[in-house]
């Protein structure tokens, strides 16, 4: 009885990576066989605090500029566009001539995520600065509260502090 039982575990345990194999092959399948028909796009991320206030937050400043918090944006009657980026991006650096542009329009706030200052700076000075206020979220526990995947990502944020935009991907003149 004993060596039934071994030998029934000992299949059983080769079975449980082929039916995991099985799964993320079948998983890989559907992926490619929608991206064929256009279905899927990896980019297309759920923004579950659309329509909702911004979180909680307090964050300090980046000189000369002055940091921010959940409640000054409650605050504002007019829409800003609040961006997360870092020094180490490059897509962050791509937008940036878009942000320079857009700044003539609408009110840019940023949040530098997990970089260090010397190196907020020396972006700033080379890609040049759109941002009217400036944060740095080093630890990077606004970004999870915003629900944010990567950097760049930016939110249009609305009279009262709402959200009312999302875009997970660098800002281009077609987005």
């Amino acid at each position: 009885m004993t060596r039934l039982s071994s030998l029934t575990r000992r299949r059983l345990l080769m079975t449980i990576p082929l039916i995991g194999a099985t799964g993320v092959g079948f998983a890989f399948w559907k992926m490619l066989a929608d991206m064929r028909v256009g279905t899927f796009n990896p980019h297309n991320i759920n923004t579950p605090v659309l329509n909702r206030s911004v979180p909680d937050f307090t964050l300090p400043g980046f000189a000369p500029h002055k940091g921010f918090s959940a409640d000054d944006l409650r605050q504002l009657n007019t829409p800003v566009l609040v961006t997360f980026f870092a020094s180490w991006c490059i897509p962050c650096l791509e937008e940036m001539p878009l942000l320079m542009t857009l700044k003539k329009f609408l009110p840019l706030w940023g949040i530098a995520y997990k970089d260090k200052p010397y190196n907020i700076k020396e972006f700033l000075h080379s890609a040049g600065n759109p941002f009217a206020r400036l944060a740095q979220d080093q630890q990077g526990r606004v970004g999870i509260d915003w629900g944010i995947s990567g950097v760049p990502e930016s939110f249009l944020i609305g009279a009262g502090g709402i959200i009312r935009w999302h875009e997970a991907n660098p800002l281009t003149e077609d987005v």
